[in-house]
Formats: C-alpha cells, sequence, structure tokens
C-alpha cells in the first residue's frame, strides 16, 4: 500500500511537494483529477492514477478539456481537481473566465505548478495573475506539510463558495520533500447527480450558465468579499519576528522558506519579522495592514511578478497609513530579480544591502574559488543515444539543404525543441507555444500572393497534435494554406514521463482504450499523408523532398519511431554498431567528421589517439542511422537476433 492512502492520522512520512499535494486532494475526497502532462505538475496525475481505483483519472488532451472535464464532477457534486502547468492556464483561460463567473458546486480545485526560472519550460510564465483576472481565490503553501493542507482547505473553501479555487505551486515545492503529518481520509464516496431544473439563478438546482452576466459578476465578486474575510483568520498567513520590526519581509510560497534561512543565518531574527502570505489573493486586508503599521521598511521577497508587491502597495496608498514614512524595497527598487528563481543568496544579498551588513562568507567570491574543484565533463545539451528525433531533424535539415530555396522550419516545445540546438542541426527557426509552430506554418504557407517562394516545414510531437496541433491544420487546409506538416511520433508524451495519448491503445490508469488514429485523421482533413521511418534517413529524405516541391497545399509526413527511452524500447538494440579500422581513416577522409562533429550522436566518439570514430558501447542504443551517413561505409551495423 502506498504512504499516500494510509488511514493513520497522525504519522508523519517523507514527502515530494507533488506526493503532499495528492494526499490532501485524497483527504479531502475528490472523485475525479484531470490534467495534461507539463514539468512540474506531472507528477500529481501520475500518482492519482497508481494509487486509487476509485478516482477516475484523466490525461486530457489539453488543459482546457481538463479543466472541462474536472468541472463537469463539480456540476454533479463531485469534488473535482484540474492539474497543469503554468502555460497550461493560457490554454484554459477561455472556459476558466466563464467557470469562474458559472460558479461550480461540488469543491473543485485548479492546480496550476509555475516553473520560475524555465529549469523545465521556455517562459517563465506567472500564473498568479490570473487569480486576479479572473476573480477567483488563490491560495499559495510554503512549505510540504501546507502543500497537503491547503491542498484540502482549498476544496473546503470551494464547496463553501460554490466557487472555483487555485492552488499555486513552484518548482521548488513540488519537486523536493519534507516532512507531513497525515489527516484523515473520508468516507464514504459520492454519488454523482446533475440538477438542473431549478430556478436560473439558483447556484445549486438550476441550470449552471454565465447569464445573466451582471448578476453572476456580482455574486462572484460577493464570494471574493467572503474568502477574503476567510483569509484574514486563515493560520496559513503566519509571522515570526519582532513586534515592531526594523525591516518586514513580506513573502510567500516557497520564499518564506529562503527568507528564514537567511534571518537564521545573519542572525537578525530581533531586527526582522518574517510576514507569510499563503492567502494570496484576495488579500487579507486588515491583516496586512495592521503589519504595514508597525514598521518603517519593507522587503518583498517574492518570485517572478511583483505580484504581492503591486497588491500591498496599492493597499498602502488606500489606508490611512503614512506612506512618506515607509520605504519600500522589492523588485521596483531592484533590490530582488526581476526574472529567475529566488534562492537564499539574492535574500542575503538584499538584506545586507538594506541593513548596512557584510555579506558573509559563503558570498565572497575568493572564499568559493577556495573550495576544491569538482572535475564535471562538458556535456552539450543534445538528443539521447538512439533518439528518432536527430535522425527527424538531420533528414530534415539536409533536404532544405538539398532544395536551395531557404526553406525554413518552424517548432514548438517538447524533446523536440533541442531542434533549435548544434544537436538538432539549428533546424528550428521559431519556437513558441505548444501547436503554434502549425499555426505560424499556416499563416506562412498563405504568403505566396506576396512573393514568398521558401518553403515551408513545421514539427509537432505526436502528443502536441492531438493537444493544439489539429486546430491549425484544420485551418490551414481549409485556407489552402501551402506547407509540410511533419509529425514527429514516438508513441508518448516522453518529455514528461511517457504520459499516453488518444494516439496509443491505452489510457492513463493502462487500461484499454481505443487508439485515435494520426494518419486517419489527417488524411480526414483533406491532408496528403506519408509515414516513415526517421531510422531510414533515404526514404525520409525522398518523401520529404517529393513534399516540400509540392505548392498545392498541406502534406503531412509522420514520422514514426519509439523514444529510446521508452518501456518498449528501453535496454533493447536492433543492431550492433561498429567502426571497421580498415575503412575510418579519420582527418584523412574528407568527411569533416560528419559522424562525431556534425550528427553528433552521445554513442558515436572521436577517439583521437587512433584518429578514428569509434562506437561508444555503453552509451550507444543500437539505433543504427549512424551507419547511413558515414560516406566510406566504415560504420556498420550487424541486427541482433
Amino acid at each position: 500500500m502506498s504512504l499516500l492512502t494510509r488511514d493513520n492520522p497522525g504519522e508523519t512520512h517523507l514527502m515530494m511537494g507533488n506526493e503532499a499535494i495528492v494526499r490532501g486532494a485524497l483527504e479531502a475526497g475528490i472523485s475525479v483529477a484531470a490534467g495534461y502532462p507539463g514539468t512540474p505538475s506531472s507528477e500529481i496525475i501520475e500518482t492519482l492514477a497508481k494509487i486509487s481505483t476509485d478516482i477516475y483519472t484523466e490525461w486530457s488532451v489539453n488543459e482546457k478539456v481538463a479543466l472541462e472535464v474536472a468541472a463537469a464532477a463539480s456540476f454533479a457534486g463531485l469534488r473535482s481537481l484540474a492539474v497543469m502547468k503554468q502555460p497550461g492556464v493560457n490554454v484554459a483561460a477561455d472556459f476558466l473566465m466563464h467557470l469562474a463567473l458559472s460558479g461550480v458546486r461540488g469543491g473543485m480545485v485548479l492546480l496550476v505548478a509555475d516553473d520560475p526560472g524555465a529549469l523545465s519550460s521556455i517562459n517563465e510564465g506567472e500564473s498568479r495573475l490570473y487569480a486576479k483576472l479572473m476573480e477567483i481565490p488563490m491560495l499559495e503553501p510554503g512549505n510540504f506539510q501546507e502543500a497537503k493542507d491547503m491542498t484540502r482547505w482549498a476544496f473546503e473553501l470551494s464547496e463553501s463558495l460554490n466557487m472555483l479555487v487555485m492552488v499555486r505551486t513552484v518548482t521548488r515545492l513540488s519537486h523536493a520533500s519534507g516532512n507531513v503529518t497525515l489527516g484523515d481520509l473520508p468516507n464514504p464516496k459520492r454519488e454523482a447527480f446533475f440538477r438542473f431544473d431549478g430556478d436560473m439563478l439558483d447556484p445549486m438546482e438550476g441550470p449552471i450558465m454565465t447569464p445573466p452576466v451582471a448578476f453572476k459578476h456580482r455574486a462572484q465578486q460577493r464570494k471574493l468579499e467572503l474568502a477574503a474575510e476567510h483569509f484574514e483568520t486563515s493560520p496559513y498567513n503566519t509571522y515570526v519576528g519582532p513586534e515592531s520590526p526594523e525591516l518586514l519581509i513580506i513573502t510567500t510560497s516557497i520564499c518564506d522558506l529562503y527568507s528564514r534561512e537567511v534571518v537564521n543565518l545573519l542572525d537578525i531574527g530581533t531586527r526582522v519579522g518574517i510576514f507569510k502570505i499563503g492567502t494570496t489573493w484576495p488579500l487579507p486586508e486588515k491583516c496586512v495592514t495592521e503589519r504595514l503599521a508597525k514598521t518603517k521598511q519593507i522587503l518583498f521577497v517574492e518570485e517572478v511578478q511583483p505580484f504581492i508587491e503591486e497588491a500591498v502597495k496599492v493597499l498602502a496608498a488606500g489606508s490611512d497609513l503614512d506612506l512618506s514614512a515607509i520605504t519600500f524595497y522589492g523588485k521596483y527598487s531592484r533590490h530582488i530579480p526581476l526574472t529567475g528563481e529566488m534562492n537564499p543568496e539574492f535574500v542575503t544579498q538584499a538584506l545586507c544591502t538594506i541593513l548596512d551588513l557584510p555579506l558573509p562568507a559563503s558570498h565572497d567570491k575568493n572564499s568559493r574559488l577556495a573550495m576544491p574543484e569538482i572535475s564535471i565533463p562538458p556535456r552539450e545539451i543534445s538528443f539521447c543515444p538512439g533518439c528518432p528525433h536527430r535522425a527527424s531533424f538531420f533528414s530534415i535539415n539536409t533536404v532544405l539543404s538539398l532544395d536551395s530555396r531557404q526553406g525554413f522550419t518552424c517548432g514548438d516545445i517538447g524533446c523536440y525543441s533541442m531542434g533549435m540546438l548544434p544537436g538538432g542541426f539549428f533546424t528550428l527557426k521559431t519556437l513558441h507555444s505548444m501547436g503554434s509552430g502549425s499555426g505560424l506554418a499556416s499563416g506562412f504557407g498563405k504568403l505566396r500572393q506576396f512573393g514568398m517562394k521558401q518553403p515551408v516545414v513545421a514539427v509537432c510531437g505526436d502528443s502536441t497534435f492531438f493537444h493544439s496541433a489539429m486546430p491549425p491544420l484544420v485551418n490551414a487546409i481549409h485556407n489552402s494554406a501551402c506547407f509540410t506538416l511533419i509529425i514527429l511520433d514516438n508513441s508518448g508524451t516522453a518529455m514528461t514521463g511517457f504520459q499516453p495519448h488518444p494516439g496509443l491503445p491505452v489510457d492513463t490508469c493502462g487500461k484499454p482504450a481505443p487508439p485515435m488514429d494520426i494518419e486517419g485523421i489527417c488524411r480526414a482533413m483533406g491532408a496528403t499523408t506519408r509515414v516513415c521511418d526517421p531510422f531510414d534517413l533515404k526514404a525520409t529524405q525522398q518523401q520529404l523532398l517529393e513534399f516540400i516541391k509540392d505548392d498545392t497545399g498541406v502534406n503531412v509526413l509522420i514520422l514514426r519511431q519509439a523514444c529510446a527511452l521508452s518501456p518498449q524500447k528501453r535496454h533493447t538494440r536492433a543492431f550492433e554498431v561498429t567502426v571497421d579500422p580498415a575503412l575510418c581513416i579519420g582527418e584523412r577522409c574528407g568527411c569533416n567528421r560528419i559522424c562525431t562533429r556534425v550528427f553528433s550522436c552521445p554513442g558515436l566518439i572521436w577517439d583521437a589517439e587512433n584518429n578514428r570514430a569509434a562506437i561508444n558501447s555503453v552509451l550507444c542504443a543500437g539505433c543504427g542511422v549512424c551507419a547511413a551517413i558515414c560516406p566510406q561505409n566504415a560504420i556498420q551495423k550487424k541486427e541482433i537476433q
């Protein structure tokens, strides 16, 4: 039995932040959870799918659908959870705005995981602004116990207000671990029933919709006021320090831990107070104003946008406080960085500057340089050995070069985003949100009338195809755009851990499910569609060359080969790959070391001592593609029976 399902209240266990959130959802008695994979949020749906058989868990095709699936459960009186990372809120935003207005019935929580510093993202989006924009309450846990407790409380709050509640976590909270004390698990489960035949203004018995908008909007704002009243006495807004501190730190989320650590390190606990706000929106105004009145200096410590800083300053401006007597420090004063993750070093730097303290020895560069050096071999960011994307981009790059009309490739986010780097031969020339490569290509594909003759190619993954590439493909075909869409089908949502998608014959829980046929869908839309194995470079390049010469519409090339790290391929090799020392003549070949310098699979190495290529037998995945790029046939492959 997983410790997450133990019904032993009072027990304490070490949990990752995302596990603590799962436990909080279990203690709240959720029945439905839906989401779309995205680091750092992916473990929440995965864990729920593994440990609980009486919760319906779903990887939806995108975040908007996940929010809709969870909302349906709430409308039927169940408690439900929608999970996504920060860019996913943009995808869900249309329905989110309407859901915030219509309200919910069963407790419903939107769990958003932000990624300050973009450790696993291509943006540093800030989801907290959505809580204000959509006018919904937001909670931000500051430690692992709060991640569990606040998640549970969020469902209760949602149900008491008939309002969606947002819980925001960040990478360092989701993926780090700490002690969590268990609460009780509920029993029995609820039954689902959607009531719709009451008065249309009855939130519990009538139809659920946004009209009459003005009435519903006033009701929504009244609910937000009630949330603020709850927040005034919330135990998740905490203060430590002297009654009237020389400096007050106002912080939230994981930054509370950084602040506590630094105040401890500098031994300034008698001078500095730390006010951690867990109920971030709407602000508990009385609570905040009382703290402001007891100090003359305030430092805001938060990540990415100055969300709390701006909200507190607006509150202060409308209060009776003498603002001329208060000095504010934070992102606007540049004492806290405007971008990236926070850490104790930034807090230390800010506090030492404001309080005129010497920096501790750990901040001394000379002290750092005195530390023993650890030799770490340099490693370029690249595709894994045996990754089919390397072969795909090699073919795309080769074909566009052969065509010589300065064709280009539009991409989006996934493992294949590395197509913009040397390991992907600098193939991608645009990189934005999921599905945007296809959308941009749809636009580029209509510029023939303005003289553009460059071939246009777009790439997307198989999961992205279902998530957000289908609408731009429909748009392109309907509007007679001209481009080639290459679907890099590696049989799973590889970047986030091989979660299933509608193209696979299993669902989120591993049960059989009807797969959607990608090529059948593309053909039904009207696109000329072919399927190739990217490891077959000759066939792939021949088909792609034929497609980009076609100026008549949209072509789709599906390059299908499972990810080298996928469960079905891991620890298996199709070929034994070797280098014939008699044929590899190294620098004298004239190939300019295309295998190790350009193709640069980690399974291929340059043996400088013997002046020739060699195979790293530990890393080689046995795909055999490198044998096709060697002009001397020195790299040889032998099928493993």
